[in-house]
């Protein structure tokens, strides 16, 4: 950790315990963003490396090296890119999903449209990034 992180002042063990639940949340919602898509992953597993980082050092580097987040996180944090297996499978299981959800549970024509729309924009939002070869 850098020297500016680690003298900071000591957190009284309210905010502490805040910034370790707040963390933990957003960890849980990142990871259903995993699997859910248009449910945003990289901002909430971004949320959880600050609350960590103010809260926990055993958190925070538990997150960092974890299997699967540790590997994304530090990609996005150190450069901005996303490798191209994480790009293929959430390219993957948006449209799967997004096909699906149409097909299956929308009747609404202008929803069904909508979904598409959505899913073409976050396509292009993921394929905006830098590819990690």
């Amino acid at each position: 950790m850098s020297n500016k992180i680690s003298n900071r002042k000591p957190l009284n063990r309210f905010v502490k315990m805040s910034l370790i639940t707040a963390g933990s949340f957003f960890l849980a919602l990142g990871s259903l963003g995993i699997v859910v898509p248009l449910l945003p992953t990289t901002p909430f597993l971004l949320l959880t490396a600050a609350c960590y980082i103010r809260s926990s050092e055993k958190l925070y580097q538990w997150l960092m090296t974890h299997r699967l987040y540790g590997s994304f996180l530090q990609n996005y944090i150190n450069h901005r890119a996303i490798s191209r297996q994480v790009k293929i499978w959430s390219i993957t299981i948006l449209w799967i999903t997004i096909i699906t959800s149409a097909h299956f549970f929308i009747n609404a024509t202008w929803l069904k449209i909508l979904f598409l729309v959505k899913a073409v924009i976050v396509t292009l939002h993921i394929n905006s990034f830098k590819t990690l070869k």
